[in-house]
């Protein structure tokens, strides 16, 4: 079963991904970061190649797309905050760039 990151985990494990662009949300228990890319079938294509690994995974994100820029939050609800499995989604998403 997933967890919520504890906080003796969550500054080592969270750590790489702030150096790639992903930013702690305010207010709430999740990262989130925006993603541009050169044109809107550039960004949804990323979106759908992401979709997959979402469905295999069965971890969704909180996305919001205009034209070429998606606007990603990630949380597990079912753990009321950040886990293992939104870092592992973080991670491939910045993997699935270009």
């Amino acid at each position: 079963m997933t967890e919520k990151l504890s906080d003796e985990t969550r500054d080592t494990l969270l750590g790489p991904l702030l150096d790639t662009g992903w930013a702690v949300a305010d207010g709430r228990d999740a990262i989130h970061k925006t993603f541009e890319f050169s044109n809107f079938v550039e960004a949804f294509g990323w979106m759908t190649r992401v979709a997959i690994w979402s469905e295999k995974w069965d971890h969704h994100p909180e996305w919001f797309n205009v034209y070429k820029k998606v606007e990603v939050t990630l949380t597990t609800h079912d753990v009321g905050g950040v886990s293992t499995l939104d870092l592992k989604l973080a991670r491939k998403m910045d993997s699935l760039v270009g």
